[in-house]
């Protein structure tokens, strides 16, 4: 069912025509029956959605608004926000998840019984699925060591786990934590029918579980700045590293990744808190969407109001907010987690550490993604010192640039363990994985930070110290640390790397230096040969947006989403000629794989750049901020097309400008109109000038890793000085 009052912005109409935003705007001064705005600002319209469908499907600039971006934009025009209409999203998908049939039943008649029924369908399939969850009328519910227990709540302050045994000490009132999730009313439901019933239509095509992972996966994307993002693969070793606990708690869970990422099995319970309440309720939604497991989850700040005081849980999984200030320092002095130390005011990194471990049973595993600074910081070197001599913390692994935000800085992991005694020669296993960083953005070489990680960890758990890895793990007695700064970054502990080569590696970089700048004399093009004037004259143009209207090519823009194990061709690789190296949000998004011979466009930036997709990157996804051309090759040539669309005076004609960033139409670049041997003749040469231009930048890393090699052989002794 179309829903007549959704709304669409600019964006979301280049979105469905597959065009860029300039295109949406050029329609909109050259088509006096482009549809008008009805909402939004001056600077930012919102266009009524059927009216933009109709209007696209008449000019012949799109045939039919698929379904998955129909109720995309439903959802982001929902009248509450679109993280109301998430829930109300991920609330029906669950229902047609596990009771299909009573979907079916309810949502057989009109808007208003559907919104009538499901506010009670909800209640019998959330029950059993996500025990705390508020209803109205209803005992909340509230989870202590695996045992259920029904509080009544008082009309005027619910009754949760936090109010029942708040801190002793806090100096002023916070707000105790509640259910994640409360079910709507009908009231609350009837504006969503028709995103529901969309949502419906999709999980038929899709599955459930996979159209709320793309709803909230396109939302995440859309919205940047709001929201840290813990990486899947980050996750999948955080869980690794915890082994297989039964009880399972994530005090900041933000969007659920860590939770996702435990192994489902029999008997598992998942406790999950977060400070805002939407990623609260939406985080429940999606543990409850892919795992059987009972799912407890919790709002409210954590440190200041704990929904599970008495919870001692197997393992503690948790990436706190970083640096934060106002954690509450001064309301939380004399409470009772603070038994390593009480933390400084800069140390909010440490009362997390804490927390998680006063959550742990004896002999139980947390696990913490921290920011190196923790560390080494002198403020909190005392609360250091005291994990390690009472046996909490069990080692510290830094990981590669990259592995999660902030991307530029390498972030640590630490591994603790709720003491059951004090060890009597403890030791801390060091790891530093640092070497695992890939060029590009695409993130770190996962497989070989996993398994160096995890085999280090593994004979350290069993064994209680390990075989001495240079350069890369080592077992450290408690004792060598307890100086006057207990720094535990692993790079200052560790030996350096064993020489693998030395001199002998660098003379072979050297010989494929020198074989390098032979071949790019080879490819350097001769003199240029200047055209006569009487010949000069101004071949006739066409453009990209004519040849694509005219079949001679199809233009696609590179998606949000798509699968997880797949390559992403990003904009920084177009631009350095490097290899697929990124990554996009998981979802079942239908990605855009690039094939040989299509030419590749960055649209921001300003950068005259357009690559031809050879054998080895065939295959990538396609990533956000890029064009693809895809030529007919009867009619046109891929490099003739790729090098004319590299012409400096073409980007500047077809760009434009705004404060910050320059962004080009694609649709606007030029090219001459040529018989197919005389694009063959440009083509061969812009060939040879994109094979000269890959020398050079090879020569360039070379000539960079033979200096570096150079200076660290000779400060560190393996080289002669002459």
């Amino acid at each position: 069912m179309q829903d007549d009052a959704t709304e669409v912005t600019a964006a979301g109409i280049a979105r469905l025509a597959g065009v860029g935003r300039a295109a949406v705007s050029n329609w909109r001064r050259r088509h006096a029956d482009f549809p008008q705005p009805v909402g939004g600002t001056e600077t930012s319209p919102a266009f009524a959605l059927a009216e933009v469908e109709e209007w696209l499907r008449r000019h012949r600039k799109l045939a039919e608004v698929p379904l998955k971006e129909r109720v995309w934009q439903q959802l982001v025009g929902h009248p509450d926000g679109p993280v109301t209409a998430l829930v109300h999203a991920g609330c029906a998908l669950l229902l047609i998840h596990d009771r299909p049939p009573v979907w079916l039943d309810i949502s057989s008649g009109t808007d208003e019984r559907l919104a009538a029924l499901l506010p009670a369908a909800l209640d019998e399939v959330l029950t059993p699925r996500m025990p705390e969850t508020a209803r109205p009328g209803r005992p909340d519910r509230s989870h202590v060591n695996g045992q259920h227990s029904v509080n009544t709540p008082s009309a005027a302050t619910p009754a949760t786990p936090a109010t029942q045994a708040a801190p002793a000490a806090q100096a002023t009132p916070v707000t105790p934590a509640t259910p994640a999730l409360h079910i709507p009313t009908a009231p609350r439901l009837l504006p969503s029918v028709p995103l529901l019933r969309g949502v419906a239509e999709l999980a038929a095509e899709r599955g459930a579980r996979p159209t709320f992972e793309f709803l909230l996966g396109r939302h995440l994307d859309a919205n940047p700045r709001q929201y840290t993002l813990t990486p899947p693969d980050l996750a999948g070793l955080m869980a690794a590293l915890a082994g297989t606990p039964a009880t399972v708690l994530d005090p900041a869970c933000g969007t659920g990744a860590l939770l996702r990422a435990v192994a489902d099995r029999p008997g598992r319970w998942l406790h999950a808190q977060d400070g805002s309440p939407e990623l609260a309720a939406l985080t429940a939604l999606r543990l409850a969407l892919h795992t059987r497991a009972p799912v407890y989850a919790a709002a409210g700040d954590t440190l200041r109001a704990d929904a599970y005081p008495e919870l001692r849980a197997d393992a503690v999984l948790c990436h706190p907010p970083f640096n934060e200030r106002n954690w509450g320092h001064d309301d939380l002095a004399y409470d009772p987690r603070w038994e390593y130390g009480f933390p400084a005011r800069t140390e909010s990194e440490l009362a997390w550490v804490q927390h998680a471990l006063a959550r742990l049973r004896d002999g139980g595993t947390a696990v913490l993604l921290m920011p190196p600074a923790v560390a080494s910081r002198r403020s909190g070197r005392r609360i250091r010192a005291d994990l390690l001599r009472r046996g909490a913390l069990r080692a510290v692994v830094a990981l590669p640039a990259g592995a999660a935000p902030p991307y530029s800085v390498p972030l640590h992991l630490w591994v603790l363990r709720r003491p059951d005694r004090t060890p009597a020669q403890p030791e801390v296993l060091l790891v530093d994985a640092g070497r695992f960083t890939a060029e590009g953005r695409g993130g770190p070489d996962w497989p070989g930070v996993r398994e160096t990680v995890l085999d280090a960890w593994g004979a350290f758990d069993r064994d209680g110290s390990v075989e001495e890895r240079p350069g890369l793990a080592r077992s450290v007695p408690v004792i060598e640390l307890l100086d006057d700064d207990v720094d535990l970054a692993p790079a200052r502990r560790l030996p350096p790397p064993a020489d693998t080569g030395g001199a002998g590696r660098l003379t072979d970089v050297r010989a494929r230096l020198d074989e390098t700048l032979r071949l790019t004399a080879e490819l350097a093009p001769p003199p240029a040969e200047p055209v006569p004037p009487a010949a000069s004259g101004r071949l006739p143009l066409t453009t990209v947006g004519e040849l694509a209207r005219a079949g001679a090519l199809v233009m696609r823009t590179g998606g949000h989403g798509g699968h997880a194990r797949v390559p992403v061709l990003t904009d920084h690789d177009v631009l350095a000629g490097t290899a697929p190296s990124g990554t996009l949000p998981e979802s079942e998004e239908e990605p855009v794989l690039t094939e040989p011979g299509d030419v590749v466009l960055p649209v921001l930036g300003g950068g005259a750049v357009a690559r031809v997709v050879d054998e080895a990157t065939a295959g990538a996804v396609l990533g956000r901020n890029l064009v693809l051309l895809r030529p007919d090759p009867a009619a046109l040539d891929a490099w003739f097309l790729a090098g004319f669309l590299r012409g400096t005076a073409n980007h500047r004609q077809a760009s434009s400008y705004a404060s910050t960033a320059t962004r080009l139409d694609v649709r606007r670049l030029q090219l001459p109109r040529l018989a197919p041997d005389e694009q063959r003749r440009y083509g061969e040469r812009f060939r040879a000038l994109d094979a000269f231009e890959r020398a050079l930048r090879e020569a360039g890393r070379l000539g960079e890793q033979l200096v570096r090699g150079m200076y660290d052989g000779l400060t560190d002794g393996t080289i002669a000085p002459g």
